[in-house]
């Protein structure tokens, strides 16, 4: 009886230890999301607005740190430039240039942060966001043109620039964290009136397109999820973004847009 007693104890020492590495995120370090194959495009259903998981660290969320440059609706490398009336919901920002055109009158419903120290720590933190991107492991592949699909969360890599034209859908299987990532390692534009929507609770907190020089939304595209650009990101006329507009080297170029970031 003495052992059977002495061996209760150890198992519950040993649930408790397990449980309190579970909490401080032990063994989950370099962790990346499931990846499943992209399907056809099926029922799609309406957006609806969500609650950021925490953006700050990969240890709770498999997504891609963004640490400060969180909370940035535009950043910049050299330039931004924007023509009318833009609305950038979230802060603004560009380093290590200083130069912000266009506001007004373009508004921002944020903080302009033009080459100072805050922006230059989201400029390093894009960078360490972008580099994680970049490494993680065994995408599923991608064709050159995603429209008209239905893709599923996961890792994918796109064989050099990616197209969307018409609807692309990403579906969120029902997972509130569900998270994808897209590599692509040169350019990234949509076509005109091309539509990224969401369905079954998929998130823009939660997306991330990585992309290895520039990014190209035409007119009226409706976009949703992060772009780590390497280069520059130019928006044409009408373009909604429900996300953010990241560039590290390059500018920013805005026309009458309205950029949201997730909350």
């Amino acid at each position: 009886m003495r052992s059977l007693k002495s061996f209760s104890y150890l198992l519950g020492t040993s649930a408790m230890l397990a449980l309190l590495a579970g909490c401080n995120g032990s063994g989950m370090t370099g962790s990346t999301p499931a990846i499943s194959s992209a399907t056809q495009m099926s029922n799609v259903q309406p957006f609806a607005a969500k609650t950021c998981p925490n953006t700050l660290t990969a240890v709770h969320n498999p997504g891609v740190p963004l640490k400060s440059a969180a909370t940035f609706a535009v950043l910049a490398g050299s330039t931004v430039t924007n023509a009318g009336p833009t609305i950038l919901n979230g802060d603004l920002g560009v380093f290590p240039g200083t130069a912000i055109t266009g506001f007004g009158p373009g508004v921002v419903n944020g903080t302009i942060h033009a080459g100072d120290p805050v922006a230059g720590q989201a400029q390093a933190d894009l960078t360490f966001a972008y580099n994680n991107a970049v490494a993680r492991k065994n995408p599923t592949a991608l064709p050159a043109d995603i429209g008209g699909m239905t893709i599923t969360p996961g890792l994918y890599n796109a064989p050099v620039s990616l197209g969307i034209s018409g609807t692309v859908t990403l579906d969120g299987k029902n997972r509130q964290n569900s998270v994808f990532i897209f590599q692509i390692p040169s350019t990234l534009t949509t076509a005109v009136n091309s539509s990224v929507t969401l369905t079954n609770k998929a998130n823009p907190c939660n997306i991330y397109w990585q992309v290895g020089s520039s990014a190209t939304l035409n007119t009226a595209s409706t976009f949703s999820g992060t772009i780590m650009a390497q280069a520059s990101i130019s928006l044409g006329t009408g373009s909604t973004v429900n996300g953010r507009l990241l560039a590290e080297s390059g500018a920013v170029t805005l026309l009458s847009n309205t950029v949201t970031v997730p909350k």
